[in-house]
């Protein structure tokens, strides 16, 4: 794995820590292949408030058809480095 994934890694989970105020949590420790959804708790409004302060830090967009796909810190990272690659 890349340095750049991980950095993004550590930065979506310092992301979802603060949205969320998260306090038994830190980056190193959040694990980057939890659920969101079934392992953490996040509802579909927390998804979209996370969605939209990873769109402005990244300057990417995220297509809200996306959003169920977007389940770990792993895959929205790798969705990041996809779409700041050009891809679509």
């Amino acid at each position: 794995m890349s340095a750049d994934i991980n950095q993004t890694i550590t930065r979506i989970a310092e992301i979802i820590i603060d949205e969320l105020k998260l306090e038994d949590v830190s980056p190193a420790t959040f694990d980057p292949d939890l659920d969101l959804v079934d392992e953490v708790g996040i509802d579909s409004m927390d998804l979209a408030t996370i969605a939209l302060v990873i769109r402005d830090e990244f300057g990417i967009r995220i297509d809200e058809d996306d959003y169920p796909k977007l389940t770990t810190i792993r895959i929205i990272a790798e969705y990041v480095a996809d779409k700041r690659s050009g891809g679509e």
